[in-house]
């Protein structure tokens, strides 16, 4: 498993990152700039994999706002990670509809085939799971995601999450 301390080392934003941070800011009128840091949210979990507390700062930096703001969006939206993450995010729907049809014991299964609690990371680094609010596939559950292309897949049976896992094992390790 990944310790967040470990991760915690200075960040640097590449030129291409901040071009993309200035292109998104200028979407939006001038002393607003705050409003572009969900897509600044993304671009920088996309090429560092997770949000880290030097991360988030530095992006409070930029958009000259402060920390606590920054902190305030990424903890609300269950889109941003806190925490390094697997390769393969397997995000499986916990609320009503899928917890009728097994989603427990589906998130259970994931657990003991992959060897790690939700939230941590597999030791090869390819895997983490967690269980998330609806999908909105209520009629197929139980489902799961898995980001960040966000595909679905649904009526799961600890057979298809074996298939998918040993699937994704292969596509990793390619």
């Amino acid at each position: 498993m990944l310790r967040v301390e470990e991760q915690q080392l200075p960040v640097e934003f590449s030129p291409e990152l901040i071009k993309s941070f200035d292109d998104i800011v200028s979407r939006y009128p001038a002393g607003k700039q705050k409003s572009a840091l969900l897509p600044i949210l993304h671009l920088v979990q996309a090429e560092h994999g997770w949000l880290s507390s030097n991360a988030m700062d530095k992006v409070a930096e930029y958009l000259k706002i402060q920390h606590i703001e920054v902190y305030e969006v990424a903890t609300f939206y269950s889109m941003y990670f806190m925490r390094p993450q697997g390769k393969y995010v397997l995000e499986v729907c916990r609320t009503g509809p899928c917890g009728i049809v097994g989603a427990e014991k589906i998130m259970d299964h994931i657990e003991q085939k992959l060897g790690v609690k939700e939230g941590e990371v597999t030791a090869d680094g390819l895997f983490s799971w967690r269980g998330v609010e609806c999908l909105a596939a209520c009629g197929y559950g139980p489902v799961l995601q898995i980001g960040p292309e966000y595909t679905f897949y649904e009526n799961l049976t600890n057979d298809s999450v074996d298939k998918l896992i040993a699937d994704l094992k292969v596509k990793g390790n390619n």
